[in-house]
């Protein structure tokens, strides 16, 4: 759904928005966590994200994507907030079906719309109260009408979200009370995400220094989620009482605020911690001093605790196993399925910001080379690729249908139409310069040259540290 973004969104969304400035604080991403609990207990919304989500495989990568479009929405400039808020909607147009309880999903359903910003609106409340900065009255009702014109933006309409903040209290209860449950996508938050999290990109040379530290902070993050949840919520899903962690909760809340108010701004945005997340030089920024810092300071632990395999030194092929795990299995359920396939054109079609014509083509693109694999590997007929199939069969795996995704990538890459990939459009594709392992001529690189190295690496026959960095970095 396509629609043009009114006038009074240009006008609440102003210098003085308390939502546009949230968005842009680090510590917003403590309700936004919040939020995202909340929002996965919707059953429309929980089943949306089992069925089609990269956020358990691809965490990372999904808040990274998530800042980004929070900001265009959010952008002063009109043009930019619509042809979001169309992207948006032409993405969740594309995830519907059914649950494993036979019950229809749809991402475009607008109650379940609606609650993804009332549990943002909410969690943002409860974010300032718990930092010691409780919003008055008139903040709050500020605060929930731009969160109104925010669903405008998404939906056209904010028709499904009460007209006043007096009657959004009771609306919200009701849901909370009546409407959640504890599914499969709230236990995978609380108790698998911050468990096996992938490290970040800085981080991902160093996986013992990783796993030391997400052993420590895992459970620490959950207890924090758990503290922080409306009672009736944590009753109505069962939740543990888990000794310390309201303490735990108060003072990561405190701490946050406390940062917020007294270190540098530069320090407390969230552009700041998302360039430690994003290797590339466009995500070094004013953390660069501080990755080198910590690059140094990984190697040490690394040569103190040295780890089996992995990282920068793995072998530069891979086996039909590792290759389908950690590319090809998007969501994260043991097979390739149409929405493994279309999770990675929907990656490419986000970081590139494509229109609604090119955005198409790759999806087309896509399901061709769907339809090609599913011809060749999925003997049983049941929609799903396994691993043993794959394996068996990649040496023999079609390819006109990669030829074809490679064909458009180039396209919608070579924004200039000089039939050549240059440094730039190469950074805005992959987020990182020129790599040795890529066959260019020096300064960019050709049509034949950008097929040939994509076909190689999706069919599993060659790596790329690129094509890592695009589709199977976390």
């Amino acid at each position: 759904m396509s629609h043009t973004i009114p006038q009074d969104a240009v006008d609440v969304f102003g210098p003085d928005s308390l939502l546009r400035r949230l968005v842009h604080e680090a510590r917003w991403g403590l309700a936004v966590t919040r939020a995202t609990l909340l929002e996965a207990a919707h059953p429309q919304i929980g089943a949306a994200l089992m069925e089609n989500s990269t956020f358990l495989t691809h965490p990372w990568r999904r808040l990274r994507n998530t800042a980004t479009s929070s900001r265009r929405l959010l952008d002063p400039d009109p043009r930019v907030r619509d042809r979001e808020a169309a992207r948006l909607n032409r993405l969740h147009s594309r995830m519907s079906g059914v649950d494993a309880q036979g019950r229809p999903y749809d991402a475009t359903d607008p109650a379940a719309r609606a609650w993804v910003v009332a549990t943002l609106f909410e969690s943002t409340v409860t974010m300032c109260r718990l930092s010691g900065e409780a919003l008055d009255a008139e903040a709050m009702r500020r605060l929930y009408e731009e969160h109104r014109t925010f669903l405008t933006l998404i939906d056209g309409t904010s028709d499904h979200l009460p007209a006043t903040l007096r009657e959004f209290w009771p609306y919200y209860d009701d849901v909370v009370e009546h409407h959640l449950e504890n599914n499969e996508a709230v236990g995978v938050i609380l108790y698998r995400l911050f468990a096996t999290v992938p490290a970040p990109p800085v981080l991902r040379g160093y996986p013992a220094v990783w796993t030391a530290g997400r052993a420590v902070a895992g459970p620490m993050a959950t207890a924090v989620i758990i503290a922080s949840l409306p009672e009736a919520f944590s009753r109505r899903v069962a939740l543990p009482d888990l000794p310390g962690a309201r303490t735990l909760m108060q003072t990561t809340y405190l701490g946050a605020a406390l940062a917020t108010r007294y270190l540098p701004e530069s320090w407390t945005r969230a552009e700041f911690f998302m360039g430690l997340l994003d290797p590339s030089p466009k995500g070094a920024g004013p953390w660069e001093s501080v990755r080198r810092r910590a690059g140094k300071a990984a190697a040490l632990a690394r040569l103190l605790t040295p780890a089996a395999g992995g990282g920068e030194d793995e072998p530069a092929t891979r086996s039909a196993d590792r290759f389908f795990a950690d590319v090809l299995d998007q969501t994260g359920d043991g097979y390739l399925r149409w929405p493994d396939v279309a999770a990675m054109a929907r990656e490419i079609a986000t970081r590139l910001d494509l229109g609604e014509q090119e955005e198409e083509r790759l999806f087309q693109a896509y399901a061709a080379w769907w339809r090609e694999l599913q011809t060749a590997l999925d003997g049983d007929g049941d929609g799903r690729v396994t691993r043993y199939e794959y394996a068996a069969a990649a040496a023999r795996l079609p390819s006109t249908g990669l030829v074809r995704i490679a064909d458009v990538l180039f396209d919608v890459t070579d924004v200039d139409d000089d039939e050549k990939i240059d440094a730039e459009e190469y950074l805005n594709l992959f987020r990182t310069a020129f790599h040795r392992d890529l066959t260019g001529n020096g300064d960019s690189y050709s049509r034949a040259a950008f097929v040939r190295q994509f076909v190689s690496f999706m069919s599993g026959q060659q790596h790329s540290n690129a094509y890592v960095s695009l589709l199977a970095s976390g």
